[in-house]
């Protein structure tokens, strides 16, 4: 007859514990021993992401960064062309401007030395053209040869002709229309106030049917029925 030990249930469990214990740890140990030996190492795969992660953000902010400057430099780069294209016009525009004033000195000084020769009142320029279809626009330039010693007050009137333009229907005779007295409106610009010189312009009506074919301008003196000076223009 032979005698057997029997170990109780709770020690049997723990006892299977520990072994499950050694087991898996002996595993665990024999997989990062291999690891170790076949050149595979977690803890230096593990520091290397972390090294790609952290190179990986600052890449993304270096990233960012250029991004915010190439727009800030399109930008400027926009702003530096409108502001060029600006300076450009403004440029051109005071070359034309410089080129009229160069003209008109001419002018002013070719002026000065003839009214020298030439005293008293005289129209030196008369010009009308058509503006637009139903508006023309003249200009007149008035001067006072001599050493005049007091300015010279009065007023302009136009008498033009109006011829309709063939082909229109409109009645083929010519007509008169005078200035300031059948416009009204163009009163003020005909005014005259100078001592040397005095320019004058302004437009006046004229139906699109018809066309200017002749001017006559006067030059009255504040009080005088008689004109002081008179100067006619034909348009062809």
């Amino acid at each position: 007859m032979a005698v057997r030990s029997r170990l109780p249930w709770p020690w049997r469990v723990v006892a299977g514990l520990v072994v499950l214990a050694v087991v898996t740890g002996m595993w665990w140990w024999g997989y990062d021993f291999g690891q170790i030996f076949s050149g595979l190492d977690r803890s230096e795969i593990r520091d290397r992401m972390a090294m790609l992660e952290s190179g990986n953000d600052a890449l993304r902010s270096e990233n960012a960064q250029l991004r915010a400057r190439n727009m800030q430099l399109e930008s400027e780069l926009v702003i530096t062309a409108g502001a060029q294209a600006a300076l450009s016009k403004q440029a051109i525009e005071l070359q034309n401007e410089n080129s009229q004033i160069k003209e008109e000195l001419a002018f002013l000084q070719k002026l000065v030395a003839d009214s020298n020769k030439q005293v008293g009142l005289s129209i030196q320029r008369l010009i009308v053209e058509r503006e637009r279809e139903d508006a023309w626009h003249y200009s007149l330039l008035l001067v006072r040869g001599g050493s005049p010693k007091d300015e010279f007050e009065g007023h302009v009137t136009l008498q033009v002709t109006v011829q309709p333009i063939a082909g229109t229907g409109a009645a083929s005779r010519p007509t008169i229309l005078t200035l300031p007295d059948e416009e009204p409106g163009t009163a003020a610009a005909l005014k005259l106030k100078f001592k040397y010189y005095q320019r004058l312009e302004g437009t006046f009506g004229v139906s699109k049917d018809s066309a200017v074919r002749a001017v006559t301008a006067r030059v009255f003196e504040f009080g005088q029925p008689s004109p002081r000076a008179t100067r006619n223009l034909v348009i062809p």
